[in-house]
């Protein structure tokens, strides 16, 4: 499979404007030359003030890949169970980045499904970030990995259709619950099911 991925500098800016900008892009993963491909159709922006965001204070062994220059992936380890991909965005130093909350399975949708196991439905296999992370078996492997790398990356889709983009705040935070930088395609079964949607 060809794919065109995208250049590391469309990450090089804020978060505001890389969490939209990723909806309607492919997330894929390759697994021994076969390709798990994904739409993104959900996100969220964390910025370097945002008390919710990792960055939020000071540098730490878990965060420092988000004050790297934009254009890798942040992954880390969320309830001892479950892990979560981000692309760091903005320039070195700065600390933000975006959590892709939900993909739609676009191609190798029997692999995931055996990655996942246990799905109630298809529909849950994907709509949210450790669901996700499951399903196309990303792990702390691609912390730091570069969003244009070989195993897992960002590629543009060649027939992304039209849609219309949603806002609302972000879902599951106890800080900053009001800020709406939740980004997700309207009417998308795949998005995470919440009382925000419409």
């Amino acid at each position: 499979m060809k794919f065109k991925k995208i250049p590391i500098k469309y990450f090089q800016r804020s978060a505001l404007d890389v969490a939209p900008f990723l909806l309607g892009k492919l997330l894929v993963r390759r697994i021994n030359n076969n390709f798990l491909v994904t739409r993104i159709v959900e996100t969220e922006a964390y910025l370097n003030d945002d008390p919710a965001s990792h960055s939020f204070g000071r540098i730490t062994e878990r965060n420092k890949a988000m004050y790297d220059a934009g254009g890798q992936f942040y992954v880390y380890f969320i309830y001892g169970n479950y892990f979560c991909v981000n692309v760091v965005t903005n320039v070195k130093g700065h600390g933000e980045a975006v959590l892709v909350r939900a993909v739609e399975p676009v191609s190798g949708i029997g692999e995931m499904i055996k990655n996942r196991r246990n799905i109630k439905n298809e529909h849950d296999l994907t709509n949210g970030p450790g669901k996700l992370c499951m399903a196309l078996n990303i792990d702390k492997t691609f912390y730091g990995a570069r969003t244009d790398g070989e195993d897992l990356f960002i590629a543009y889709d060649e027939n992304p259709g039209d849609f219309e983009i949603g806002i609302s705040k972000r879902i599951g935070l106890s800080v900053s619950k009001e800020i709406e930088h939740r980004f997700f395609i309207k009417g998308n079964i795949f998005v995470t099911k919440h009382k925000f949607n419409n």
